[in-house]
C-alpha cells in the first residue's frame, strides 16, 4: 500500500479505477477501456450460460486486461514487481 489508500472489497473495476484515479490522474484512459471488463467477474461465471462471449470478445478482453497489468505493473517500484 505505497500511496496509503483502502480499496474495499469489489468486483467494479470502475469503482477500484476512479480511486486510482485520485492517485495517478494519467491512468484515465486505461481505466476507461478497462471498467467494462467488470461484467467477466459475474455474467460469464458459469459455463453454458446463453450470453457467453465470442471468441473475439474474449480475444479483445483479455487484450485489454494485458494491456492494465502491464501498465500498473510499469508503476510499481522494481523491487515489488514479479519475476
Amino acid at each position: 500500500m505505497w500511496h496509503s489508500v483502502p480499496f474495499r472489497k469489489t468486483h467494479s473495476l470502475e469503482e477500484l479505477g476512479e480511486q486510482c484515479l485520485d492517485v495517478d490522474s494519467t491512468l484515465r484512459a486505461l481505466i476507461d477501456c478497462a471498467a467494462p471488463l467488470t461484467e467477466y467477474a459475474w455474467k460469464f461465471r458459469y459455463p453454458g450460460d446463453p450470453e457467453e462471449p465470442s471468441f473475439d470478445e474474449t480475444k479483445e478482453a483479455l487484450q485489454i486486461a494485458r494491456e492494465v497489468y502491464e501498465a500498473v505493473l510499469g508503476l510499481l517500484p522494481e523491487d515489488v514487481r514479479p519475476l
